[in-house]
């Protein structure tokens, strides 16, 4: 993984907007001395506004994701900052470029006949596909998975499409576009119901329990600067919760489950 200081000094360059973004989404690169590396560069004023969430503050989410998944251990989320660029301040994340998988194989979250779950994958939801056909949304039951979804359940992801999940082919996973992330009402969303309910391995529910305690020190004061303080308290009791029940949240019958589109 490339070092922190190419993000935050290199020279940033657009290279292409990413059309397909709701918020302007460019692809970029950073160079400093003989290095360089492609990133994602998300200006703070090319956010649009939303009910839900304070104007312009979608950036500082993305990076308090990047502070949490790092105080987890987890490596969840690519190398992200916020600095300055062409187009104002913004967020800067690194590049990962997706795995071009073999025939036969799948990406992480996938749609498949209804009945037809593979092994080593779970269900989560059965649907009719846009021609009516019975179907079934699935993702791989593996521990990097649920690592995301509890990871998911402490920042309040309110958009895990199957699309934000990233295989780069080398055993990683990635989760990207944590904007809507930390409110302080109850708003997860996700495709990675596939283990509600069900017990988190031990291993897990002892990092949340570090973080619980990061959060009630020098790493809450750290996020105080990109959330609010009532966000910051909602965070603490969402992993006060899970450590309680030591169970993957269950979906709200007050809040959508799944993201629309799905991927």
């Amino acid at each position: 993984m490339i070092d922190l200081d190419l993000l935050a000094r290199g020279e940033l360059s657009l290279l292409g907007r990413l059309m397909a973004a709701s918020n302007g989404t460019f692809q970029g690169a950073v160079s400093l001395e003989g290095e360089s590396a492609t990133v994602v560069y998300k200006p703070i004023e090319g956010e649009r506004p939303l009910w839900d969430f304070p104007d312009g503050t979608l950036a500082q989410r993305e990076y308090a994701a990047y502070v949490v998944s790092e105080a987890l251990g987890w490596n969840l989320v690519p190398p992200t900052l916020l600095r300055d660029g062409p187009l104002g301040v913004g967020m800067v994340q690194l590049w990962i470029d997706e795995a071009e998988l073999p025939p036969g194989k799948t990406e992480l979250v996938d749609i498949v006949p209804q009945g037809r779950v593979p092994k080593g994958w779970v269900g989560v939801l059965d649907a009719l596909d846009g021609r009516h056909n019975p179907v079934t949304l699935v993702h791989a039951d593996n521990a990097a998975l649920q690592r995301m979804a509890v990871f998911d359940a402490v920042v309040n992801n309110a958009d895990r499409k199957g699309g934000h999940v990233l295989n780069p082919g080398d055993g990683r996973v990635f989760g990207v576009d944590h904007g809507v992330t930390f409110n302080a009402d109850d708003k997860l969303r996700t495709v990675l119901w596939g283990w509600a309910g069900e017990a988190v391995p031990d291993e897990l529910l002892e990092d949340v329990r570090k973080l619980a305690d990061g959060l009630a020190g020098q790493l809450g004061s750290e996020l105080c600067e990109l959330i609010t303080a009532i966000e910051l308290t909602a965070t603490r009791e969402r992993c006060a919760s899970i450590l309680k029940t030591g169970t993957f949240p269950l979906p709200s019958e007050d809040w959508p489950a799944i993201p629309w589109p799905a991927f």
